[in-house]
């Protein structure tokens, strides 16, 4: 056929309207769809030759709820069941009735029926039935075996004779499987089987937990072998997909019994003999998981269990012979060989993962009880804190010798990995085609493991010392030179983006052994001074190594703060001070820092909240005693109107105010004066003088903003301490100042000197008054008071719209007022 275009776009058009055919008839079988569920009439039928759909059956409104193949699965099963209930009665109640030669002559021909009916139904194609009725004839075979020990074994002992009829069971099934390959319920059940003979053996011969593990583990050696030999594999995945289901379930579990019943052996074991048996379970078991997950790559699990099964082989002999922390020595020098096993080369991946974990686990769980023991011997030094300067700690404080080495082994290992892991993972990198390398990605592995490394070995080495009976001097020296070796860890120059978490942990670390010897020192007054001298130099030098992360130099200059405050209140003990006469030289510190100001760099903020903390003690040591507290809160608002003199500190202005009237307010107490405008009539005088200057400076500046709260500071207290006085003098001094604020505010057409002074001119005229409204009150009768309301409401309702005319502009009046 010619046309005029060329064949590739001819094509191309051909397949445009072939797709839109295809879309069209879609739409269109659909819309037929409905109207045949929903709109067709009664009895209507398809024309012969219209697609493939079936004409509906009249009266249909719906299609089947259940397929066809679902409806005979549950008829397959139910009659499987019916049969295998019928059976068991046959067998359990009526087999009495019949004589021996009978007996066997049913159950014979129905066996055989049952085993024999499958192969001529899966010849007719009908496998469903087959596989139903081959069910049946796998439990009449259970049925022979109980009648055969019922008839012919009934002095045999049950749990061997069970023994060895699951091992028949379970051969005859596997044949039966063999023989008809298109069955998939024999190959299955012969494998469950398989899991009862040894099992049940040792039970009969009464075995103790040791050779009942054995036996479980040698079932599950068994499961593994079906599921490795070639053969064997292949024949269990043609039968069934869920047939592997029935090998590893079972193996699982199995593994799992040897395992426990190793270790429950091994925990009850007194001595290194009694262990050697469990420990042999338990080596088995490692050998089986490692074997398994070496077959098959998937089964890291299995490599981890047999992990931890080493771990109780090589630690469990130990332990009876160990005490104490050394118990933990021995697991975890158990455990450390796994973690070299996971980095060893030439093992499968699913081995040296399973491996890590194991290891991984073991170790983590000796490090959190190592590190909580060396913590504990740590804050058991704390205890001088309750008797500075009174030499009552102990030189030893029975130190952690077993955590320490726990410790130790620990940071060894977690370096050794964090060196190791990185070759590890160039080693098992595939080979990249030539052009540009990729940019390199720090691993989380090798950093947190260097991290880790950091940590242990900082707890072995600072709690190390507390263990052997030293001085408490040499303990402080060794724990001040562990504290500045991780100092110099943490701000060395990174070598890798990976050394960032190593140096994070380095850097808590010394802050925390910094925090904990510092405390240890106060058992004297020498190891006072030269500790905390010690700690304040190294964390200044720290702070300001230019080099350093901002997070380690900001912790620096708070602890060199924090040890020159220290410094400060030994010297206030040592010169024979009481605890709150130590706030006046201690406010020294932030008077430092304030004056350093600037020349501290990027650590200032840091410093400065430090300081502040240290001003915020001194202020409150002195509490309960109003002369001195007086005097420190004096000294802190000169300190803080100090730092205000700077423009970007210009906010602790209100902190030297509060401080200065803090101050006066004291003094004022400590005087006995109860006067309340004594205290109050100071800061009116502040408040409005610097209201007055913001109002030159700020012409648009309310004057609530710049007069209220100096206004109330005075007028509210002195009001309400008129309602409580009786005399004359303060309400006339009040009434006389109010009526001037008022005046003034007028004058000066300020809106808060006016009402303010207004209300409390009114509120003391009413003070006033109070006793002769109460007299005349009493002497009228009382239908008078609602009489005088009933006319008052009349008259404002008479006048309503003038009111509301009157207070709209008494309300405009305000609002022209500042």
């Amino acid at each position: 056929m010619d046309t005029p275009l060329p064949p590739a776009q001819e094509l191309a058009l051909i397949d445009r309207e072939l797709a839109h055919l295809d879309a069209r008839r879609g739409y269109l079988l659909a819309r037929r769809e409905w109207l045949l569920r929903s709109a067709a009439p009664a009895g209507w039928a398809a024309p012969a030759g219209w697609g493939a759909a079936a004409a509906p059956v009249p009266g249909a409104g719906r299609g089947p709820e259940a397929s066809a193949p679902g409806a005979q699965n549950v008829l397959l099963t139910l009659g499987a069941v019916l049969l295998a209930v019928a059976a068991l009665a046959f067998t359990l109640v009526s087999w009495g009735s019949l004589g021996i030669g009978g007996r066997a002559a049913v159950l014979a021909a129905v066996t055989a029926g049952a085993l024999a009916a499958p192969a001529l139904l899966v010849r007719r194609g009908l496998r469903s039935t087959a596989e139903s009725v081959a069910a049946v004839g796998l439990l009449l075979t259970v049925l022979d075996a109980y009648a055969l020990y019922a008839v012919a074994f009934t002095g045999a002992d049950g749990t061997a004779y069970a023994a060895g009829a699951a091992a028949v069971l379970a051969a005859l099934w596997a044949a039966y499987g063999a023989v008809l390959p298109r069955l998939a319920v024999p190959a299955p059940a012969a494998v469950l089987a398989v899991q009862l003979p040894l099992p049940l053996a040792a039970l009969a011969a009464e075995a103790g937990p040791v050779a009942f593990g054995w036996a479980l583990l040698a079932t599950a050696a068994l499961d593994g072998a079906l599921a490795a030999v070639p053969a064997c594999a292949g024949w269990l995945r043609a039968r069934a997909a869920w047939t592997a289901a029935a090998v590893w379930v079972p193996a699982g579990l199995l593994g799992a019994g040897a395992l426990l019943a190793a270790a429950v052996r091994l925990a009850a074991a007194g001595s290194a003999g009694a262990a050697a048996g469990p420990a042999l379970l338990a080596a088995g078991c490692a050998v089986l998981g490692v074997a398994v997950a070496w077959r098959f790559p998937s089964a890291a699990v299995a490599a981890s269990a047999g992990g931890l099964a080493a771990v109780a082989a090589l630690a469990g002999p130990v332990l009876p012979e160990v005490s104490g922390g050394w118990a933990a020595v021995a697991v975890l020098a158990a455990a450390l060989p796994l973690l070299g096993a996971a980095a060893a080369g030439g093992v499968p991946g699913s081995v040296r993962r399973g491996l890590g974990a194991a290891g991984a686990a073991v170790a983590s769980l000796v490090a959190l009880w190592g590190l909580a023991a060396a913590g504990r011997a740590v804050a058991g030094r704390l205890s001088v804190v309750r008797e500075a300067w009174e030499a009552t700690a102990p030189a030893d404080a029975h130190g952690p010798g077993a955590a320490a080495v726990v410790a130790l082994l620990l940071a060894g290992g977690a370096a050794w990995w964090a060196r190791r892991m990185p070759s590890l993972r160039l080693a098992a990198r595939p080979q990249r085609p030539a052009g540009p390398a990729p940019a390199a990605t720090p691993a989380a592995g090798p950093a947190a493991a260097g991290a880790a490394a950091v940590v242990c070995g900082w707890a072995a080495l600072f709690a190390a010392p507390l263990g052997y009976g030293l001085p408490v001097a040499a303990v402080l020296g060794a724990q001040l030179a562990v504290t500045a070796a991780s100092a110099l860890l943490a701000v060395r120059p990174a070598a890798a983006a990976a050394d960032g978490p190593a140096r994070a942990a380095a850097a808590l670390c010394a802050a925390a052994g910094a925090v904990a010897v510092s405390l240890a020192a106060l058992d004297g007054r020498a190891a006072t001074f030269a500790v905390l001298g010690a700690v304040g130099a190294g964390s200044a030098a720290v702070a300001a190594r230019r080099t350093a992360p901002a997070a380690v130099r900001a912790g620096g200059a708070v602890l060199a703060v924090a040890a020159a405050a220290g410094l400060v209140a030994a010297a206030g003990a040592l010169a024979g001070l009481s605890a709150p006469r130590w706030s006046l030289p201690l406010l020294a510190v932030p008077a430092a820092v304030a004056a350093a100001g600037p020349r501290l760099g990027r650590v200032r903020v840091p410093a400065e909240a430090a300081a502040a903390a240290a001003g915020v003690v001194a202020v409150l040591l002195p509490a309960g005693r109003p002369a001195l507290w007086s005097a420190a809160c004096a000294l802190a608002g000169v300190v803080c109107a100090g730092a205000a003199v700077r423009s970007e500190r210009r906010r602790l202005g209100w902190a030297a105010a509060v401080l200065g009237v803090a101050a006066a307010w004291l003094r004022l107490w400590e005087s006995g004066v109860a006067a309340v405008e004594a205290y109050t009539l100071p800061v009116t005088a502040a408040a409005l003088a610097v209201g007055f200057v913001r109002r030159r400076r700020d012409p648009l500046a309310s004057s609530w903003t710049a007069y209220g709260p100096g206004l109330a500071a005075t007028l509210l207290p002195s009001l309400a301490a008129v309602w409580g006085d009786g005399h004359w003098l303060r309400p006339l001094l009040l009434g006389a100042g109010a009526l001037a604020v008022t005046l003034a505010g007028a004058r000066r057409r300020l809106q808060a000197p006016l009402l303010l002074g207004g209300a409390c001119l009114a509120a003391v005229a009413v003070h006033e008054l109070a006793p002769y409204v109460v007299q005349v009150a009493g002497l009228l009768p009382r239908w008078v008071l609602p009489a005088l309301a009933g006319l008052l409401l009349l008259a404002v309702g008479a006048t309503y719209e003038k009111r509301l005319r009157d207070a709209r502009r008494l309300r405009e009046a305000l609002g022209r007022l500042v």
